[in-house]
Order: C-alpha cells, then structure tokens, then sequence
C-alpha cells in the first residue's frame, strides 16, 4: 500500500509549539513570532499548531486560527504548518478544520477522540469524516495514555482508503507498536514517534519523524538528534540522547506545560505564562524541574 505521490510525504523534526501568553493569559503574538522563526532557523521541518503542549483546551475556535495563521505568516512557505484539531465534537471540528483550510495550512494533527472514550469504530469514523470534509493531508494522533482512544495497526489498516490520511503521530508509549504498523502497513503511512523520551527509539526502528516538545526549548539538538540517527551514526546519536534524556523525561508528565515552559525561560526562548487552571510549578516541583534543566544547560553538548 502506498500513499498518492500528490499528497506529502512528511519526514524531519516537528515541534508541538507552545501557545504564548501575556501575564493577562490573553495572547502573545509577537513572543509567537519570535519563537516560531527561532524554530525554523533551528533547522526544524515543520510545525504543529496548539496541540496538548499548545494549550487547547484553553483556547477558542478563533484563537486556535489567530495561532495557526501566526505560524503561517512567520513560516513564508519555509516549513509547512499543521493545526491540531482536538475539538469535543465532529460538529466543532468540521468548523475548525473549514477555518484552518481558508487560512492555508497545510495540513492538519488529529485526535480521534478527547473526552470521550470512543470505541474503534467512533474514533474511525471520527477520524474520516474529518479528513475528508478537510480535504487536507492528516497525520492521526494516537495517544491511548492520555486519551484512552488507541488505534490500532487492523484500525488504520481500514482507514487506508482514506487518500488524506498520510502519516500516525505514535504516541501510545508501546515502542513495540513501530514495528507493529510498518509489518501491517509497509509504507503506506509516515510514522511520527510523539513520545519525546522514546525519539532515538523510534528513529531507530524506522520512524519518519519526530513530534516533540523539548525540541520548543532545544531545536538544534532535537534536529541533531534526528540527523544522526536517520544517518545511521547512532554512537554519536546515543551521546547526545544520553544527555538530553533527563530533559525528555520533562514531556511525559501531566505537567510538561509547566516544564517546556520553563525550561524555554530558563534558555531565554519564551515565557512561563500560562492559561489557566495551569499555573506555573511552584516548591520542590519547581527546584527538582529547574535543577534538571539547569544542569542539561550546563552540560550542553557542542554540536559541531
């Protein structure tokens, strides 16, 4: 099975970007700005759109689009931009994905379920009835861990007729589950590794890409980190995973907003405001998160 040669084939680094606050929680654009062009010169392939990391749940219909068009007028065609679409229902999705689609994305992140715990069949079709209102390539979010939906390989095997899903953000923290869809599905789908602690795991069994979060406060060794696996140097690759590791830890945490967003302050990238009910860590939380980070920045590797 084989994806049309008229859709894209996504390959690269992909950070889920932080959404940017004032103190106000009202939105940063300029920050947004500066930091989706901090991205890009980084050496990132593309970026995704108020995702889990993104804040979502917090943001309107309308403030998803103002973040989306942000990226689009920042990115000038150098990287694509992908909206996340994790709306409670098809109905608001089909909205959302008819604004996101006037703006130009190109492309969309979709969660087959939130809240609800939809069966196979519900998150199925879900899943195509939005990709083909959209009529924009898909890359599907599978994340059972945080949002008790799992797809699994005979799932997307039947989803394959659907020509605008192109690629599986895998983030179900089953490293097992890589080998799984590529035996099922050959080529058919681009494999994206979402769980940031599981990256050189991934690449390693033959992911196209990464969806990663501490890549919003460390670009360059996140793209470095891909390189040097997909280049079979994986020596070098495993140093420079070895070091970044205690920082990917960061992401697998019902915090990691909190934690990317501090560790973007502490590299001097971005702003710990948040949207609440987040708020920003506090006490031993904070002095265990910035220790973490502080000795990651005091060890940083050169990355020639």
């Amino acid at each position: 099975m084989t994806t049309s040669p008229t859709l894209p084939r996504w390959t690269g680094v992909y950070p889920a970007v932080t959404t940017k606050f004032h103190a106000d929680e009202s939105l940063d654009i300029a920050e947004m700005e500066r930091h989706f062009d901090f991205q890009i010169r980084a050496g990132v392939h593309g970026l995704v759109t108020c995702g889990s990391l993104g804040e979502a749940s917090t943001l309107t219909l309308e403030e998803k689009l103002e973040v989306a068009a942000t990226a689009l007028r920042v990115a000038e065609g150098r990287v694509p931009v992908l909206a996340n679409v994790s709306e409670l229902s098809t109905r608001e999705a089909l909205r959302y994905v008819e604004g996101a689609a006037k703006l130009g994305v190109q492309g969309l992140m979709l969660m087959p379920a939130l809240l609800y715990g939809a069966d196979a069949a519900e998150a199925k079709a879900n899943v195509r009835t939005i990709a083909e209102a959209a009529q924009l390539p898909v890359m599907v979010y599978n994340n059972p861990v945080s949002y008790k939906v799992d797809l699994k390989p005979e799932d997307f095997a039947e989803l394959a007729d659907c020509r605008w899903l192109v690629a599986i953000k895998e983030s179900s923290d089953n490293i097992r589950r890589i080998t799984d869809l590529r035996n099922a599905l050959g080529d058919r789908y681009q494999l994206f590794i979402g769980v940031d602690d599981l990256a050189l795991e991934g690449l390693m069994l033959g992911c196209d890409g990464l969806l990663a979060g501490l890549c919003d406060a460390f670009p360059a060794e996140t793209v470095k980190l891909y390189d040097l696996a997909r280049a079979g140097r994986y020596a070098e690759a495993l140093k420079l995973y070895q070091w970044f590791m205690p920082l990917l830890h960061l992401d697998v945490s019902a915090k990691l907003v909190q934690n990317i967003k501090l560790a973007e302050a502490m590299v001097g990238v971005g702003n710990e405001h948040l949207r609440r009910p987040r708020l920003p860590l506090t006490g031993a939380e904070r002095e265990r998160v910035t220790a973490i980070i502080q000795k990651a920045l005091d060890t940083r590797p050169s990355l020639g």
